[in-house]
């Protein structure tokens, strides 16, 4: 099989494992905030398991997550430290590492309902603005909207990185039903928007591992036009209105670095160039794939 991309796992979670500051609201953002070092230690331990790309710790810095004040105080300086972060342990990787910059949905994830472009719109020029010295990819994330992509779009502007559209996906679809985002739009529908906003790669994150292969599918049948991946959660499934990140959900059991590296290689059959973990999915899963998806 040809070289596929292996991004690393989820932040927050590996940030709790690992005994750095964490609660809510904050989330991911506290170890930021109040400890980076502990971020520094995630980001290597991604490098060590084999990614070769690794995400800045920006997807907290919102509001809605360290609050409005704080935001505004902080969010620029925040989201720069996130960037220089990562960009530290990948210019110190003895290989390649790449860094992707994380783009939120800003007004809370999965929460379609809760999406408002006029508030969203200065929280994301304001990651932008300090994640852009630091990264060579734009990952657009837990995107439940075609419009959370194309604000996206607009406030990366020209910016000749790559941009990754990575969407979420319902966790509740009947079997062999077509795959839907969490705001009921058709896969079919995202992949033709991601092609429309100039997009390298169309991915599908923050999800059952589960639906991953149906959307997959899809995006193949589309075409070669776009790179392809996944990285899903290892939470159970979440209820219709649910919010990711409002509290600690338990992880899934069966979800093994071997299990999970089970669904990567049904993804990678399927034709997905790029592969990761997203919540609960730590280096050791991000391990297994490096050995188990080798070409």
């Amino acid at each position: 099989m040809a070289d596929f991309t292996l991004l690393d796992g989820g932040c927050g979670r590996e940030l709790a494992r690992v005994g750095a500051p964490f609660r809510q609201p904050e989330w991911s953002a506290l170890a930021l905030l109040d400890a980076p070092q502990f971020v520094t230690r995630v980001h290597e331990s991604y490098v060590a398991a084999g990614a070769d790309v690794i995400t800045a710790n920006s997807y907290a810095v919102v509001p809605f997550h360290i609050g409005e004040a704080r935001f505004a105080a902080r969010g620029l300086e925040l989201a720069d430290r996130a960037g220089r972060l990562a960009r530290d342990v990948g210019d110190r990787a003895a290989r390649g590492v790449r860094i992707a910059g994380s783009l939120p949905p800003v007004c809370g994830s999965y929460r379609a309902d809760l999406f408002d472009p006029v508030k969203a719109r200065p929280v994301l020029e304001t990651l932008v603005a300090g994640l852009r010295p630091h990264v060579d990819i734009w990952l657009a994330e837990t995107l439940s909207t075609l419009e959370e992509a194309q604000l996206a779009r607009d406030v990366i502007g020209d910016d000749a990185r790559p941009l990754w559209l990575s969407f979420t996906l319902r966790d509740d679809a009947e079997p062999h039903a077509p795959p839907r985002l969490r705001s009921g739009a058709s896969v079919a529908d995202a992949l033709g928007a991601a092609v429309r906003l100039g997009a390298s790669a169309v991915l599908f994150n923050c999800s059952q591992p589960e639906v991953m292969a149906g959307a997959i599918g899809v995006a193949r049948a589309f075409g070669a036009i776009l790179a392809t991946g996944a990285y899903a959660n290892a939470f159970p499934p979440q209820r219709p209105g649910a919010t990711a990140n409002d509290g600690l959900d338990d992880l899934r059991e069966d979800l093994t670095p071997q299990g999970y590296l089970a669904f990567a290689r049904a993804w990678r059959a399927l034709g997905a160039d790029i592969i990761g973990g997203c919540c609960g999915i730590g280096p050791e899963h991000i391990a297994a794939l490096r050995a188990g998806l080798a070409p």
